[in-house]
């Protein structure tokens, strides 16, 4: 997977991180964020699921981070977002408002449900790259982050990854907190 950063930071534009990906390449390249939802998914538990980690960088200043449900399913929603919007762009449909629904997270409670909401929007996801003609619209765009600019097939699912790749280490502190408090708890236990 490629760096997002640049992107994240704006010192690259999505037009010029997409250069030299096709519509073929979006298949590995999602599948990629994928498997690291699902080995995520495959590594918690029920008390990582219910842990409230710390986030330095939470917007409202409380310092408390989302739960891994939370994040999981606000990343889900965003990837599959991306892929229902590139697939309209490369019908050569416009795009006409947001598709987007969330997963309450809070009805996620259990390691099977975590691992069911990966593997479902993984499949949507892949269903809707099922869905661009052979040859995709590349010209017809849409922005809806408007520091990104005009978006094609290519730039809007991306913009789904990228975002998900943002949450990539989010993902990973969080189990990593819940393991040291898991660590923490069993010493004072002893």
């Amino acid at each position: 997977m490629r760096d997002v950063t640049p992107v994240l930071a704006g010192h690259m534009t999505i037009e010029d991180y997409a250069e030299g990906i096709t519509t073929g390449d979006l298949p590995a390249i999602s599948g990629e964020v994928y498997d690291f939802l699902t080995e995520i998914a495959g590594r918690a538990g029920a008390a990582e699921i219910a842990f409230l980690p710390a986030d330095e960088a939470a917007s409202d200043g409380s310092e408390t981070g989302w739960r891994l449900a939370h994040v999981i399913c606000h990343v889900t929603a965003g990837l599959e977002e991306g892929a229902a919007l590139a697939s309209t762009l490369a019908r050569g449909a416009e795009v006409t408002g947001r598709s987007r629904f969330e997963t309450p997270w809070a009805s996620v409670r259990t390691p099977d449900q975590l691992r069911q909401r990966v593997a479902e929007s993984r499949r949507m996801s892949d269903a809707f790259l099922q869905t661009w003609p052979d040859q995709p619209d590349l010209e017809t765009t849409d922005t809806p982050v408007p520091r990104f600019g005009p978006l094609n097939a290519i730039h809007r699912h991306l913009l789904g990854i990228i975002h998900a790749e943002s949450h990539r280490a989010q993902l990973a502190g969080i189990l990593d907190q819940a393991a040291a408090a898991s660590v923490s708890g069993a010493r004072a236990r002893s």
